[in-house]
């Protein structure tokens, strides 16, 4: 009987610390697209009506016009008490574009932002020398995601 019931105690004890080790752990299946994210500041963005962008990265240049979308936050709605919490999308009077990248590394990067403004009258030309950014938003057991984003405002261009 004492055979019988340290087989079980043991048979027990490596169940439960099975179940303590992390497993494989699903990365999501997403590529990610290489390129620049500019968001024109909610001060500014009544002043921008297109907006044009280079981008200059390890020899290699892509520009091109940054089509421009309205940008929003989000907003907390609460939780109930079963636990089920929600939030909505609230335009925050930026605008928001993107330009696409054949690739994107953790060098540094030359961005000049140049557009008009609504009437068609020249914005000012702005240039920034800068590094995106690496990091591991789904954990490092997944791939290093790299991001350059950019803010417009009447002051100038800063990385984000």
């Amino acid at each position: 009987m004492g055979r019988m019931t340290l087989a079980l105690t043991l048979a027990g004890t490596v169940g439960l610390l099975h179940g303590c080790w992390e497993g494989p752990v699903a990365c999501p299946a997403m590529a990610q697209v290489a390129g620049v994210s500019v968001a024109v500041s909610s001060g500014y963005s009544a002043s921008v009506g297109k907006l044009h962008l280079k981008a200059c990265q390890d020899g290699v240049c892509t520009e091109g016009d940054v089509a421009l979308y309205p940008g929003s936050v989000s907003v907390d709605q609460g939780c109930t008490p079963e636990g089920v919490c929600s939030a909505k999308s609230s335009p925050d009077g930026t605008m928001r574009g993107f330009l696409e990248l054949p690739a994107l590394a953790e060098s540094p990067l030359d961005a000049t932002v140049s557009g008009t403004a609504p009437a068609g009258t020249a914005l000012p030309s702005r240039t920034l020398t800068f590094t995106p950014k690496g990091g591991f938003p789904f954990g490092e057991q997944c791939q290093r995601v790299v991001t350059a984003s950019l803010v417009l405002d009447e002051t100038g261009l800063r990385q984000e």
